[in-house]
């Protein structure tokens, strides 16, 4: 068994496409948008397969997003170096991104580095 994909609700459904495009490789499906609903959404296609679909709907309910929480808390994305670790962090936070962790080696020996997304959703980072 495997997960299929992963999905979330964001408020800007063009800007996160961007950021995921941009910043992570992902590319995007033509988009879907359910009329009866206003319901829309793109699944976006990482280079091992990976799946991550973005969405909105206008009576989405919006909340705070605390660091540390019940629920699922951020997505990982494997760079596969150290160095690209060190790299993509430095980028992110070039542009004017939020670097919460790292690049550090955790306690249980991850390499990795967490940045909050346009939305304040946490990206982790790691090899």
């Amino acid at each position: 068994m495997r997960i299929e994909h992963v999905a979330m609700y964001v408020e800007n459904l063009e800007n996160m496409r961007d950021f995921f495009v941009r910043y992570f490789g992902a590319v995007s499906n033509e988009g879907y948008h359910n009329k009866s609903t206003d319901f829309r959404s793109y699944f976006l296609t990482f280079e091992d397969g990976a799946r991550l679909e973005i969405m909105n709907r206008p009576d989405m309910q919006r909340r705070e997003k605390p660091l540390a929480a019940t629920g699922y808390i951020h997505v990982a994305f494997s760079t596969g170096s150290r160095e690209k670790v060190d790299e993509m962090t430095e980028r992110l936070k070039k542009d004017g991104f939020t670097v919460i962790s790292g690049p550090r080696t955790t306690g249980d020996g991850y390499y990795e580095s967490c940045v909050i997304d346009l939305e304040g959703n946490q990206i982790e980072i790691t090899v």
